[in-house]
């Protein structure tokens, strides 16, 4: 099974960006939207696939936290 993950743009290059995903940088292909700089994307495969709200995107990555935490756990 394969997820989509938010994380946040922090360099654009053309075609492609520097995305943040909890201190972790990849570059991530942005032909499908057009992020700005400080903005969230749903990454899925390497491609940006949709450009988020701060909050919505957070409300992701905190769901995430919890599932490690709670993998941590058993």
């Amino acid at each position: 099974m394969c997820i989509a993950i938010p994380g946040r743009v922090t360099e654009i290059n053309g075609d492609r960006a520097s995305v943040d995903f909890n201190g972790n940088m990849v570059t991530v292909n942005t032909g499908l939207v057009e992020p700005k700089v400080g903005q969230y994307v749903l990454v899925h495969a390497g491609c940006a696939i949709e450009v988020m709200e701060k909050d919505k995107a957070q409300e992701i990555i905190d769901l995430f936290a919890d599932i490690d935490e709670l993998e941590g756990i058993r």
